[in-house]
């Protein structure tokens, strides 16, 4: 049911850029990229591990990163960070222990990252000439 929601939201949230015009702006994308990766640094504080914080706060750095080099250089960079970040959230259990992490929150967010992503990449890969 996650993936479901997570599907719907991420259809939400394109249509509504979309329409807004939002994803005109070279800076939608990359404070989306930087927003989703916050989040595994709330559920670390809520998880109450120190290690852990530390942990997810470096993963979301480089991130963050992605999207700083993205904004400056080219928006495919950050659509294929954010696609890059569902792939994560399909693995993150394996790799990163965080006890604050609700257990249906990486089909969510994987299916929206993945979703938005690849909508981003395309509108993105049609507009980079006309924009960089």
């Amino acid at each position: 049911m996650e993936y479901l929601i997570g599907l719907a939201l991420a259809g939400g949230v394109a249509g509504l850029a979309g329409n807004l015009g939002f994803d005109r702006d070279r800076s939608f994308a990359p404070t989306a990229l930087i927003v989703i990766a916050a989040y595994y640094v709330l559920f670390a504080v809520m998880g109450g591990t120190s290690q852990t914080i530390v942990v997810e706060s470096c993963v979301a750095m480089g991130f963050l990163a992605l999207g700083v080099v993205g904004f400056k250089t080219n928006p495919r960079i950050v659509a294929a960070a954010i696609i890059g970040h569902g792939v994560f959230d399909f693995v993150h259990g394996f790799l990163i222990s965080n006890p604050g992490m609700p257990a249906w929150w990486p089909g969510f967010c994987g299916a929206i990252d993945v979703a938005l992503g690849g909508w981003l990449m395309s509108r993105r890969v049609v507009q980079s000439d006309t924009r960089a």
